[in-house]
């Protein structure tokens, strides 16, 4: 694996915590019996191997940054958001894992008085290793990246996530799902929001619309598309997405048009 296009020790901290993960998470891949496997609620599961990989990331920013706050997916949730603080999903994508289809990731970022400054994301399957700092660019193992020149939506190919945490919504989410899929090119949707993040910021997809996220879903993703040149934001419009869990992302020539579809539909009913 490539370093990093590296600008900080805080990206070279976030590098070696995610490459000692997707060591342990491959070393699991294919590997898990049935009480390595638990549900946090319907349709929401947790391995070993994230409480693993978990562990293992934290310890390894800890033993460089031992003054700094966690918010991580399955163990510490510290609700500072003074200084810096670390937002870790130690393994997106966990129903992927369990039945070793592959489309999983490592989602690491770092946010300053509120505000998100690094991201890096890493496919070990494929060890792709996305990065950004904030005013530096994306980069995916060391080369710079942008999002996609596509300009018409009929050619847009967008990434959604089922509203899994919120099936009280799935009737206006297809509602949704039908007014952007009869006007572009297809829709994927593999799994992991980090991953879509990711392919988004060098042009793989062109756009991403979901609910019900959490923070740890798409800090790090946020990132990497702003600095690739794309817009993240709320269903309304704004940059509250890290709250409320709704975000839509996309090229600059395409964000307004999925938002447009958004705003049609969950307008006044959620919070953005």
């Amino acid at each position: 694996m490539m370093h990093p296009h590296q600008k900080s020790e805080f990206l070279g901290t976030a590098f070696r915590a995610a490459m000692l993960a997707g060591e342990l998470i491959l070393e699991n891949l294919g590997k898990l019996s049935s009480k390595d496997i638990n549900m946090k609620d319907t349709s929401d599961f947790v391995t070993r191997v994230d409480r693993d990989s978990e562990d293992l990331i934290i310890s390894t920013i800890k033993r460089k940054h031992p003054e700094h706050h966690f918010l991580a997916e399955e163990s510490l949730k510290d609700n500072v958001t003074t200084d810096y603080r670390w937002i870790i999903d130690p393994l997106d994508g966990t129903t992927n894992f369990i039945h070793s289809y592959p489309a999983f990731s490592i989602s690491i970022a770092l946010e300053y008085k509120g505000e998100i400054i690094l991201g890096v994301v890493y496919d070990p399957l494929r060890e792709e290793l996305f990065t950004a700092e904030k005013g530096t660019g994306t980069f995916l193992n060391g080369q710079p990246v942008n999002t996609s020149s596509v300009k018409d939506i009929n050619n847009g190919l967008i990434a959604t996530g089922f509203p899994f945490r919120k099936k009280e919504l799935l009737d206006p989410y297809l509602d949704l799902f039908k007014n952007i899929f009869n006007q572009v090119s297809d829709i994927r949707r593999a799994g992991s929001a980090a991953l879509d993040f990711a392919h988004l910021s060098c042009g793989r997809c062109d756009g991403f619309f979901e609910l019900g996220l959490s923070p740890w879903d798409m800090a790090a993703g946020s990132i990497l598309i702003t600095e690739a040149g794309g817009i993240v934001s709320d269903f309304g419009g704004g940059k509250n997405y890290l709250n409320t869990g709704n975000i839509v992302a996309a090229t600059p020539l395409l964000h307004d048009k999925i938002l447009k579809e958004v705003k049609g539909v969950f307008s006044g009913t959620i919070d953005s």
